[in-house]
C-alpha cells in the first residue's frame, strides 16, 4: 500500500471514528427522557388542540416555545425580544424593526427578515388583532430589518405584535396554505411531546439566543377540576399549579414544601348581555340586573377573595381605563332593582316572577366548566336574580358556545372570564369587544354606541399620553353607564410552587411562565 493509500485509509478511519462518536452522542441524547427528577411539572386549567399560534398560542408562549418581535414588562411597557429596537416614522405610518442577530429556530435554521415577514403575513390572514390592523405592507429591508407600512397611524401596533398569535415560526413550520405543521419557534424550550388536548412536554433548547434554561424538561398538564389541581399541589405531582380554588389555600398554607402566591391579573368575570333581546334592550333593564347582583357576597363567600368585587371591567392596574369613582357600592345609588323594573312595566305574578304583557321575565345564562368558579358564580347570580323576580336557567357548556351564540343570535346572557390584558394595551380588546361592528364574540352583543366607536377609533391614532387617558376614561364611563357587559369580580391568580423550585415570578399578563429563569434546588 503506497503513501497515498495509507493517507486515504487514515482519513477514512478518522471520518468513521467521528461518525461513530457522533452517533454515540446522538444515541445518548435520544436515550435521555423526561423523568420526575429532570422535569418541571405545571398544572393549569386550559386545553389545547392546535399547533397554530392564532388558536392556542397562549400555551406555547407561556411554555416559552414561541416568541414575538416585541415583549412587554410587568407594567405592560414594550421591550425588545426578537427585535432589538424599533422606530416609528414622523407620520406614524411606518414602523421599522431591527432583528436580533444569530437567532436560531428549533429546526436549526437561522432567523432572518424573510422568515419574520413570512410569519407575520400568515398571521395577518388568520383570526386575531393583526388582521384588524391597518397594515398595507410588511417587507424585508435587508437580512436583519423589516418595515411595516400602515394606511393610517396605529399606536396599538407594538402591543399587537407582542401578542402570542403573532409569534415567529420557521418557514419550514408552515404548509402551503399557512397551516402550522411544526412548532418550530425561537424560545428557550422546544417541543418534545404534543398530546392534545391535555399534555405538552418541552425540552430545553441549547442554542437559544438569550438566557439558557437549566431545567431539562417541562411538562404542562391540563386539569379542569380545581380539586384535581389542589391534589396535584398537595401530593407534589405538580411543581407549579395555577388557578387554585381560594377555598383550598388555607389547607395548602400548612404544607411546608409549598409557597403560595396571590397575584392580581387584568381578567374580570363579566356577564355578556344580548342588548338586542326584547327584555334587555332598554339600558334600565341591564342596570337593574346589575343592581341585583351581590358582588361583595360573591367575592367573599364564593370566590374567597374579599375585595375583588367590581362594577367596572378594568382593574386599577389598567389606570387609563379604570374609573376611580366607581365601586361595587356606588351601584346602590341608582335605586333598587324592583323600582327600576317596575318603571319598565314589570310586576310580579303569584309565583313571584316578573311579568309584562303576559310574558314572564325568563333568561338563559350560559357559562363553561374550564373555569370551575364560573359555575358557582352563575348559580349565585341565578338565585340573586330570582329574588327580584327574574327566572334564570343556567346551562354549563363549552366556552365555544359563547361566540357561537353571538354569531347566530341565540345567546341571551353569558358568564365568562374576560382577559383584558392578552394584548398589553387593552385598546385592542376594547376595539374587538365594543367597536363599530356592534360588539364582538367576547364583548358587547347587539349594542352599538356611535360615541364609543368614535372614541375608540380616535385612540388608535393618539400617541399623547394625556389625550389618551382623557378619551379612555370617557370610553370607560360610557361602557359603565350602558352596561353592554356587567362586571362582577376581578381575578386574583392563586398559584402554588413546590419548594424544590426556585426563581418563580408571576407574569401579570400571563404571557410567560419564565421557565428559563427557574432552577431545581440542589439536594
Amino acid at each position: 500500500m503506497d503513501n497515498l493509500d495509507m493517507s486515504v485509509m487514515t482519513s477514512f478511519k478518522k471520518i468513521l471514528s467521528g461518525i461513530v462518536a457522533l452517533g454515540f452522542v446522538l444515541s445518548m441524547e435520544a436515550l435521555a427522557k423526561p423523568t420526575a427528577a429532570n422535569t418541571l411539572s405545571i398544572s393549569a386549567a386550559f386545553e389545547f388542540t392546535s399547533l397554530d399560534p392564532s388558536k392556542n398560542g397562549y400555551i406555547y408562549s407561556r411554555m416559552q416555545v414561541l416568541e414575538t418581535l416585541l415583549d412587554v414588562d410587568a407594567n405592560g411597557v414594550l421591550i425588545p425580544a426578537i427585535a432589538t429596537q424599533w422606530r416609528v416614522s414622523e407620520d406614524a405610518k411606518t414602523w421599522t424593526f431591527q432583528l436580533r442577530d444569530g437567532v436560531r429556530f428549533h429546526d436549526g435554521s437561522l432567523l432572518d427578515a424573510a422568515a419574520v415577514v413570512n410569519s407575520l403575513e400568515i398571521a395577518q390572514k388568520k383570526h386575531g388583532a393583526l388582521r384588524n390592523a391597518p397594515i398595507m405592507t410588511i417587507r424585508a429591508l435587508d437580512r436583519h430589518s423589516i418595515a411595516i407600512t400602515l394606511s393610517r397611524p396605529y399606536t396599538l401596533l407594538g402591543a399587537v405584535l407582542a401578542n402570542y398569535a403573532n409569534s415567529i415560526l420557521s418557514p419550514a413550520a408552515y404548509g402551503k396554505d399557512g397551516e402550522v405543521l411544526a412548532l418550530s419557534g425561537t424560545g428557550p424550550y422546544q417541543l418534545y411531546q404534543f398530546s392534545p388536548p391535555h399534555k405538552l412536554v418541552v425540552e430545553k433548547f441549547d442554542v437559544y439566543w438569550g438566557k439558557l434554561a437549566s431545567i431539562p424538561y417541562a411538562s404542562y398538564l391540563t386539569g379542569h377540576r380545581s380539586e384535581s389541581r389542589v391534589l396535584q399541589a398537595r401530593t407534589g405531582q405538580a411543581d407549579i399549579v395555577f388557578g387554585l380554588d381560594p377555598a383550598s389555600l388555607m389547607s395548602l398554607k400548612h404544607l411546608p414544601r409549598l409557597t403560595l402566591y396571590s397575584n392580581a391579573i387584568p381578567r374580570t368575570i363579566v356577564l355578556k348581555m344580548n342588548s338586542g333581546h326584547r327584555f334587555l334592550n332598554d339600558v334600565r333593564a341591564r342596570q337593574a340586573l346589575s343592581l341585583a347582583i351581590n358582588r361583595e357576597g360573591i367575592a367573599k363567600g364564593i370566590l374567597r377573595t374579599p375585595g375583588s368585587e367590581t362594577a367596572q371591567i378594568m382593574p386599577s392596574s389598567m389606570a387609563n381605563w379604570h374609573l376611580e369613582g366607581v365601586t361595587a357600592q356606588t351601584e346602590a345609588s341608582a335605586g333598587t332593582p324592583g323600582s327600576v323594573l317596575a318603571a319598565l312595566g314589570w310586576s310580579k305574578n303569584a309565583e313571584g316572577i316578573l311579568e309584562r304583557n303576559g310574558e314572564r321575565f325568563e333568561l338563559t345564562l350560559i357559562t363553561y366548566a374550564d373555569r370551575p368558579e364560573l359555575t358557582a358564580v352563575a348559580t349565585a347570580i341565578q338565585a340573586q336574580w330570582q329574588a327580584v323576580g327574574v327566572s334564570t336557567k343556567v346551562e354549563v357548556t363549552n366556552s365555544s358556545a359563547i361566540p357561537m351564540g353571538h354569531q347566530d343570535g341565540s345567546l341571551e346572557v353569558a358568564l365568562m372570564a374576560r382577559n383584558y390584558g392578552f394584548i398589553a394595551d387593552p385598546l385592542g380588546v376594547m376595539l374587538s369587544d365594543f367597536g363599530s361592528n356592534g360588539g364582538g364574540d367576547w364583548g358587547a352583543m347587539n349594542w352599538n354606541n356611535p360615541d364609543i366607536s368614535a372614541l375608540l377609533s380616535a385612540l388608535e391614532r393618539i400617541s399623547d399620553p394625556y389625550q389618551y387617558r382623557v378619551i379612555a376614561q370617557r370610553s370607560a364611563q360610557l361602557i359603565y353607564d350602558e352596561r353592554p357587559v356587567i362586571p362582577v369580580t376581578s381575578y386574583v391568580q392563586q398559584t402554588s410552587v413546590n419548594k424544590r423550585v426556585q426563581g418563580f415570578r408571576f407574569d401579570p399578563f400571563e404571557r410567560s411562565f419564565y421557565l428559563n429563569e427557574l432552577e431545581f434546588v440542589k439536594p
